[in-house]
This record gives C-alpha cells, structure tokens and sequence, in this order.
C-alpha cells in the first residue's frame, strides 16, 4: 500500500466514509423511484383507496419539505379537466389500470408508467378504460393552484387558446 492509512474490515461500516442518506427525495429521479416504492408497496396503499362515483377521490398520502404525495382514484370515464400544476412540477405514476394522457400528445399509462412534467405543462388525464385505475402523484413545489384550460387546440406549456378567453 502507498500510504500509511489502512482500513480493516466491512469499509460500508464506517459511516464517515458514506455520503447520508437523503431524508427525503431531492431529484427528479428520486422522485420517481419513491413513487416506484409505492408501486411496489401494495398493502401501504391499497386499504387507503375508496371510489367515488360522482368526482375523481385523492388522499394526500404524505408532504415532506417542499412536496406532496397524493393518491388518486379514477373511475371509468373520469378525468382532471385540462389543467397545468402552476410552479409545481410533477412526478406520476400508474398503479393499477391505464390512464390516458392527452398532452403534448395522446399517451395510453399502464400500470408501472412513470411520467415527469414541468411547471405550466398543460395536460387531461383520463379514464377512458372500463376498470378502475389507481395512480400516485407528487408535486413540487407542494400544489398550491391547478388551473383549468379550455379544451380546444393541442396542450402546450401555456395554453394562449383559453387566456384569449379568459
């Protein structure tokens, strides 16, 4: 060895030597793969899950410093309405079921999907299957507006279509 300093043993054990673990997620990625723990993790959410006939059913599931977790539920032919997440971005994935998303084109969302979308980007998420679908989103900043945009032209990071109406 080329220097006087020797380490014996499992060197993982050795706290110094390891960057800590983040508390909570700090990346996209890790944002992602905190909604795949979720996935995985059927008996923490499943008992949580109820279905509302008459609107979409959400349950925040957990906030930490800076973002929110949020269960949804959607019944065949519901949907959010066009909409954008104002200075949040988000992090979503299908749980159970397929979701469509009509964005800045038509994707079909199985069950394991995940999708990341800016601040601003204007999308509709539907049920246009026949089963229930289970989805978790995360937001961040925490979601503190959602507004709502005309359904006429193709979804763009700001829709000019429904602020010439507004």
């Amino acid at each position: 060895m080329n220097s006087d300093l020797e380490i014996a043993g499992d060197l993982l054990a050795i706290p110094h030597l390891l960057p800590p673990a983040p508390a909570h997620p700090v990346t996209v990625a890790d944002f992602a793969g905190l909604i795949r723990e979720l996935a995985a993790d059927r008996a923490a959410w499943a008992p949580l899950v109820r279905y509302d006939p008459t609107l979409r059913w959400y349950h925040r599931l957990r906030t930490g410093p800076g973002y929110e977790v949020w269960l949804l539920s959607w019944l065949p032919g519901q949907g959010s309405g066009r909409h954008d997440h104002g200075r949040s971005f988000g992090v979503f994935g299908v749980l159970e079921g397929e979701l469509t998303e009509h964005g800045e084109a038509k994707r079909v969302l199985d069950a394991g999907t995940v999708r990341v979308f800016a601040p601003g980007y204007v999308h509709e998420v539907v049920n246009d299957g026949l089963e229930p679908v289970v989805s978790v989103h995360i937001y961040a900043p925490g979601l503190t507006e959602m507004p709502q945009h005309c359904s006429i032209g193709p979804a763009t990071t700001r829709d000019a279509t429904h602020e010439a109406l507004a």
